[in-house]
């Protein structure tokens, strides 16, 4: 009697077996377009000719050629023809290949004075799905920067280009803007920090505008920067040092080229600005 219950049993066991590896088809996820590696940009027209590629990549590779249109609208009233002209829309996306690029020409004489410009950019395809990311492409486009146009705290950053000279050359070497104040329409300070690169504590210079083509650093009188023993040596030490303008040597910077060249007076805090050395500190990204 078991041995005839076995067959039912089995034939019970296959039923549920072939249940349980029933096939369930999955979707393939539609191939999307999207802007690749980020959503902005700034494109400076600095010559006649010159251009700017905005990247467009697929999610998928395919064995056909891929169209994709670029919709491109203006804010601030940028024209194509006029602005700018786009040299290669729409855009094909070779076969094998997951990325392609929209050209953009801009318009140099256009820009020479000052004019600054935003493009929002847009795909479409009807074979490629939208992606939910880098959908949108901000392009700002400009001509060349002027100092008078100086957003201060735009000079917060590495500036891992950093020379002196205090009796002779050092660096490079890295310091930070780690802070910016606004004191007036063509005025302000800026926090450096790492002056020196042997641990002075930040200091504080005032940055002025007022005239583009001769910009000005100087620093008021700061103690309490370092130990004196850094810089005059072991008899030194407990005191502190002190800087400030050195006389008759005034700094310079540059907003466009995000650059500073300080002109430091060094000294004891307990005996005074003594040295005769000025300390120069060039500053670069």
């Amino acid at each position: 009697m078991k041995i005839k219950n076995i067959v039912p049993a089995l034939a019970v066991l296959l039923a549920f077996g072939l249940v349980g590896c029933e096939k369930y088809e999955i979707a393939e996820p539609a191939t999307q377009m999207h802007f690749a590696n980020s959503s902005a940009a700034t494109y400076f027209v600095l010559q006649a000719n010159s251009s700017f590629d905005v990247p467009i990549g697929v999610t998928t590779v395919a064995d056909v050629d891929r169209t994709i249109t670029v919709n491109i609208s203006s804010p601030t009233g940028a024209q194509a023809g006029r602005e700018y002209t786009v040299t290669n829309n729409p855009v094909v996306i070779k076969a094998g290949e997951a990325l392609g690029t929209v050209k953009i020409n801009g318009n140099l004489s256009r820009y020479t004075s000052g004019r600054k410009d935003s493009l929002i950019m847009t795909l479409s395809s009807p074979d490629l799905a939208q992606s939910d990311y880098n959908s949108t492409f901000r392009l700002f486009m400009r001509g060349p920067c002027f100092e008078d146009e100086t957003k201060i705290n735009e000079m917060v950053g590495t500036y891992a280009n950093t020379n002196e000279n205090f009796g002779g050359p050092y660096g490079p070497y890295t310091t930070t803007i780690s802070a910016t104040t606004s004191t007036g329409p063509t005025s302000g300070t800026v926090t450096v920090t790492n002056i020196f690169d042997f641990g002075w504590n930040p200091i504080v210079f005032k940055l002025d505008w007022s005239d583009p083509a001769n910009t000005k650093v100087t620093l008021d009188r700061q103690t309490g920067i370092a130990d004196a023993s850094t810089v005059f040596g072991a008899a030194q030490a407990g005191r502190t040092i002190m800087v400030e303008t050195y006389p008759g040597r005034t700094g310079t910077f540059s907003y466009c080229n995000k650059t500073l060249r300080l002109e430091i007076r060094v000294g004891i805090t307990e005996l005074g600005a003594f040295t005769t050395t000025p300390y120069t500190v060039t500053m670069a990204r």
